[in-house]
């Protein structure tokens, strides 16, 4: 692709406003934001604004607190279903939801009610869809399960720490949990989370809204996918990690940052075609309408750590066969509705790899503002055939950032955005969304204003982290109509 072409490419069909909010910072009574009226309540908020797109993060049970780190490539967030629409459904009665407010165990109290009398009340029809969800998840949905309850079995120790018999999965210590009630109530659990999930996915379809996913490129050591495919990661005999994730030292970084993930064995992984990369698309092609690939100079060459190694100073770079995987999965699906998460430090590699598999990349406004007017991520040096954003789930609030900034770099930004002062997220906002960008994001905390406190996260920072939840009363009487004139006015709209 040449710098200013777009391609007519399912990612890039039209210019379109989109908005990200992950579903947990929606608001609602429990612990978290779910899938049920808030989430509906939502969409409509969004086609009322011109936004044709709604980005949410990794939809996985979130590990260490983070959606990053989850441990399973495929599974959705339990935490995420809303019991109120099981109620509505007949699943569940009105006595046994109050669960929704409180905790994780009273949740799957009520989700087991709602499981021990599927077929009474949902009916023969309901009973056979759930086994055809199993069948249709059946490469990974069983190891998941028994993961689930081996982990719960041995108080939430990793894996590696299991018997010798269950972490080296015997098929004796298996077929012991395969069916019990736990890893059927496992398996429940996730036909709810993924029936829930796609009536959300059709309403949005209905009003106009489309979904926009995230996948990280690694998966968490201590994860199903790791303990039922030990032969395609970089372990030792134990089972542990020879190497692990991160990325070299650079100016942002002394030390690097060493993330822990294992790599795959990529060779192993290329000598059946990539069949564990193909069915993880799969399941995410089934969620989403376009994929952002987090990481994705990832696909290139990975930095690798030696596992005992205390910091990523002392890592390598390591070939990976990008090219063979990518074009292994455009030969199972056609083509391919990925979006390349390539920022950071990129070198000519990563962006012959996207380009040459015809993938859009990103352009983050925030970045822009070193004084280079050259800089890509200022909106005059965008590309058609890229995704423009304020800001990132990693980055601060548009107010937040522009409060932190120093009175030198407030007056370079203050030349390019003149109502920065006045108005710091609706400036950024209107620079991206009137750029050449064919797809713009704006992060909902944008959109009401907020600063710092509502940051969704801080890489590097253990605490204070995927918390933020906003209320209805936080969203301007103004605020729907405003970004709807913009979306219109720079030709974000349908027809």
């Amino acid at each position: 692709m040449t710098a200013g072409s777009a391609r007519s490419v399912p990612v890039l069909d039209r210019r379109r406003l989109g908005i990200l909010l992950h579903p947990s910072s929606l608001p609602g009574e429990g612990p978290k934001g779910t899938l049920g009226a808030e989430a509906r309540r939502f969409v409509d908020v969004l086609r009322a604004a011109g936004a044709t797109v709604w980005q949410v993060l990794p939809l996985g049970p979130p590990g260490g607190g983070s959606p990053y780190n989850s441990p399973s490539a495929h599974a959705g967030d339990p935490g995420l279903i809303n019991l109120q629409d099981l109620v509505d459904q007949g699943w569940l009665q009105a006595s046994e939801a109050h669960a929704r407010s409180v905790d994780a165990p009273a949740r799957r109290t009520a989700l087991r009610s709602a499981y021990v009398h599927l077929e009474e009340r949902g009916g023969a029809a309901t009973k056979a869809a759930f086994d055809d969800f199993r069948r249709d998840h059946a490469a990974w949905l069983s190891d998941y399960c028994a993961y689930e309850c081996i982990k719960a079995g041995q108080g939430g120790a990793p894996w590696w720490q299991w018997p010798a018999a269950l972490k080296d999965r015997e098929p004796d210590a298996l077929a012991a949990i395969v069916g019990s009630e736990p890893f059927e109530l496992v398996a429940f659990e996730q036909f709810v989370f993924f029936r829930q999930w796609h009536a959300l996915k059709d309403y949005a379809r209905s009003r106009g809204v489309r979904f926009f996913g995230d996948v990280p490129i690694f998966v968490a050591e201590d994860s199903a996918d790791v303990w039922a495919h030990r032969d395609l990661f970089v372990l030792d005999a134990q089972g542990r990690p020879e190497i692990v994730t991160g990325v070299p030292p650079d100016y942002f970084s002394a030390h690097g940052q060493r993330w822990g993930n294992p790599h795959y064995r990529w060779a192993r992984m290329a000598a059946d075609g990539f069949s564990w990369w193909r069915e993880r698309v799969r399941t995410q092609r089934q969620l989403f309408d376009w994929i952002r690939i987090d990481h994705f100079r990832g696909f290139a060459a990975s930095w690798a750590i030696p596992a005992n190694a205390p910091t990523a100073a002392g890592g390598e770079w390591m070939a990976v066969p990008g090219d063979a995987m990518l074009s292994a999965l455009t030969d199972a699906f056609g083509e391919l509705p990925l979006i390349a998460e390539d920022l950071g430090l990129i070198t000519d590699d990563v962006y012959g790899l996207r380009d040459r598999h015809g993938l859009p990349g990103m352009r983050v406004l925030q970045f822009g503002f070193d004084g280079d007017p050259k800089n890509p991520h200022l909106p005059h040096n965008y590309v058609a055939d890229c995704v423009a954003y304020t800001g990132t789930h990693d980055n601060d609030t548009s107010v937040g950032w522009h409060a932190a900034l120093s009175e030198a770099q407030r007056e370079l930004v203050r030349a390019y955005l003149p109502e920065v002062d006045e108005a710091p997220a609706w400036a950024a906002l209107r620079a991206v969304i009137a750029s050449v960008a064919r797809f713009a994001v704006v992060p909902w905390q944008d959109v009401l204003g907020l600063g710092s406190i509502a940051r969704m996260n801080t890489p590097g920072m253990s605490t204070g982290n995927w918390e933020f939840r906003f209320q209805w009363s936080d969203v301007p009487d103004h605020a729907a109509a405003r970004l709807a004139r913009l979306a219109f006015l720079y030709g974000r709209t349908e027809g």
